[in-house]
């Protein structure tokens, strides 16, 4: 929604203010200008990314359109999943729970949870973590040191996507002067034309300065910022298992493994201590 209002809010402006100087809008409408710059822009960002680094571009985008999943409700389901699985094994022991990070997809606990089982890369880690636990004794130490370096590596996957976009986005200033060259050449050819087909041309050729630099800065640009404040909320939930996983290791209870848990996540989307206790209890 703030993607869409933010959009609005661009067009408006610019195209508004140009209006009112005197601008005329059809001037604006130059297919071939956007041609030149969008279709150039598409295929250096093709060269310049692997196969899954424009997949994941493609599917950031579509969340940014859809809305992150990543709220308070999703956190709140996650820290209830973690209790109910700590809890099961502080009473039955941590054999009891194999079954369950074996095959999430049938056990009672993971699939009253759907919006955590979609998020594939997040349960994969808090399975793994869990089976560690159940099949050794690893050091508290070293799995907080195991858990923060697949952490630090999937910041950068989350990243990635953003800076390819932000790449672009430094890329269509360029290509739009490209874009003003080429029509600078093409008006060359109309030199014994009048000044009025010059005129025109000349005005077509600064159309494309003005598309590369107005969607460089207005939308691809802030599009790479929005994309990585969500690949920061996605980073929180791996953040929030880890510190409730660490806790629990440590010997905490349930409940205060999952509060080291929900101390962990951004302040405005956190939940508040009997609002998450209020949640695990309805679960």
């Amino acid at each position: 929604m703030l993607l869409i209002v933010g959009s609005i809010i661009v067009l408006a402006s610019v195209l508004t203010g140009y209006v009112l100087h005197g601008g005329n809008l059809m001037v604006l409408w130059q297919p071939t200008e956007v041609l030149i710059i969008f279709g150039a822009a598409l295929g250096s960002f093709i060269i310049a990314n692997p196969v899954h680094t424009l997949k994941e571009v493609f599917g950031k985008g579509v969340q940014l359109l859809t809305g992150s999943p990543y709220k308070k409700a999703f956190y709140m389901d996650l820290l209830s999943l973690l209790y109910e699985i700590f809890d099961k094994s502080r009473k039955q022991g941590v054999m009891a729970i194999e079954e369950d990070i074996d095959n999430p997809e049938a056990s009672q606990i993971f699939s009253r949870y759907p919006a955590v089982m979609k998020s594939k890369e997040l349960l994969a880690f808090i399975t793994d973590y869990l089976r560690i636990i159940s099949s050794g004794n690893m050091a508290t130490h070293e799995l907080e040191g195991m858990m923060e370096n697949e952490i630090d590596s999937r910041q950068h996957e989350l990243e990635e996507p953003a800076h390819a976009v932000n790449k672009i986005a430094d890329a269509l200033p360029g290509l739009g002067i490209v874009d003003a060259v080429l029509g600078i050449v093409i008006t060359m050819n109309f030199l014994t034309e009048g000044p009025e087909k010059i005129g025109l041309s000349v005005a077509a050729a600064l159309v494309g300065t003005f598309l590369g630099i107005f969607m460089g800065y207005g939308f691809v640009g802030p599009a790479s910022i929005a994309m990585e404040h969500a690949a920061k909320y996605e980073l929180k939930a791996y953040e929030c298992v880890k510190s409730a996983i660490v806790a629990t290791v440590s010997g905490q209870a349930p409940q205060m493994a999952i509060e080291f848990g929900r101390k962990a996540l951004p302040t405005d989307k956190r939940p508040g201590f009997q609002e998450l206790n209020d949640h695990v209890r309805s679960k």
